[in-house]
């Protein structure tokens, strides 16, 4: 195993919830600290609380991956007799990198949304309001034979040749002949100055998501062996990806609401939940689920046929106004997106494997949520 730096895990984190997937000016990314040095000791938490940095320094983490970012809004000063600025001023001191991955999390292809669905037993789910729509592109390159194999895993490894949500790694290629002639000041790794040349070589062609087009460039003239790595790019007009907040899926067999509602309670370990809704007795089956503060968005679960929509922080006079256009609510509060600590942990510990990471990944045991229930 070799040392693995911030910057290469987030490039990986960034190919499966890009940046770009984010709100307007949700502060993704990271916040405090440098991805130019070695992870040594990963800690995944949903907020960044000074308790939760007390427990990351006492455990020797020097990289926190925070759901919710720890700086929200404009810092107006640095005094550390503020609780916030003291609780940055000991990360800092202790060297310990904190990256947030919040609305682009949501809204990706297997994230937050798709986990709370997945919990509560969703099946045939599908995107409950549309944030947003990245296109594609296809890389075609022309390698010689023998750094065929090496180019398309430097290819793949940077984020190509994902098609839809099961299939990754996916490439196409055919075999020919390159010609060349290297002139004046060339250093040509085949072949000499001024004398034509013919080499076999393989077209590998695959796709990925636009916005990693720097990325793929980036792989594939690390890996070619070529002093001027001959490749093409198109653009893909049939290819488009969609991404947004909630899911909107079936029950297996409908269900009373209240017994709807103590299963929400019991699969997300909550002491409490509200609900409102304009008939106890009706059955539910169609569900919609957005995880964090989405009440704004019940308009969404309505056209979308959903008999219950859950979420947190529901206002009072929203309340009002989904009682009144008939949608029964559940709000289990916010703090239901404390799964992202058990599968975010799955997933980069899958990634360390297959990457050979050398990094621990421990998961924060500090309950963020501020609310009591009597």
């Amino acid at each position: 195993m070799t040392e693995t730096y911030g910057n290469e895990f987030v490039q990986k984190f960034e190919s499966f919830a890009p940046k770009q997937l984010a709100e307007s000016g949700d502060p993704v990314g990271l916040a405090v600290g440098t991805l130019n040095k070695p992870i040594k000791k990963m800690m995944i938490t949903l907020d960044v609380r000074p308790e939760v940095v007390q427990e990351a320094i006492e455990q020797h983490v020097d990289f926190i991956f925070a759901h919710h970012p720890p700086i929200f809004r404009p810092l107006k000063n640095l005094a550390t007799d503020d609780a916030q600025n003291k609780m940055l001023a000991d990360l800092l001191k202790n060297d310990i990198t904190v990256y947030s991955a919040h609305t682009n999390l949501d809204v990706a292809t297997n994230g937050m949304n798709t986990w709370l669905a997945d919990e509560i037993g969703l099946k045939e789910t599908e995107i409950m309001h549309v944030t947003k729509r990245l296109s594609y592109k296809k890389i075609a390159v022309f390698v010689p034979k023998e750094n065929e194999e090496e180019v398309r895993k430097a290819l793949t490894a940077a984020g190509a040749g994902q098609i839809g949500p099961n299939y990754k790694d996916c490439t196409y290629t055919f075999e020919g002949i390159g010609r060349f002639t290297p002139i004046n000041h060339a250093n040509p790794t085949i072949g000499e100055i001024d004398q034509v040349e013919q080499v076999s070589e393989a077209r590998i062609e695959v796709v990925f998501p636009e916005h990693l087009t720097q990325t793929i460039e980036k792989a594939l003239f690390e890996a070619h062996p070529y002093e001027e790595p001959p490749y093409d790019l198109y653009t893909i007009e049939n290819f488009v990806d969609e991404y947004g907040l909630g899911r909107v899926g079936n029950l297996a067999e409908p269900i009373s609401v209240q017994e709807f509602a103590q299963k929400v309670k019991d699969v997300f370990g909550v002491t409490g939940l509200r609900y409102i809704t304009p008939d106890n007795q009706k059955l539910i089956q169609r569900v919609a689920v957005c995880g964090g503060d989405a009440g704004k968005y019940y308009p969404e679960a309505l056209r979308k046929k959903a008999d219950v929509f859950i979420t947190g922080d529901v206002y009072y006079h929203t309340a009002h106004d989904m009682l009144a256009d008939g949608l029964t609510v559940i709000d289990p509060g916010h703090h239901i997106e404390s799964i992202c600590k058990p599968r975010l942990a799955a997933l980069f510990t899958q990634w360390k494997t297959e990457a050979n990471w050398n990094f621990d990944i421990i998961q924060s045991s500090i309950n963020t949520n501020p609310y009591e229930f009597i």
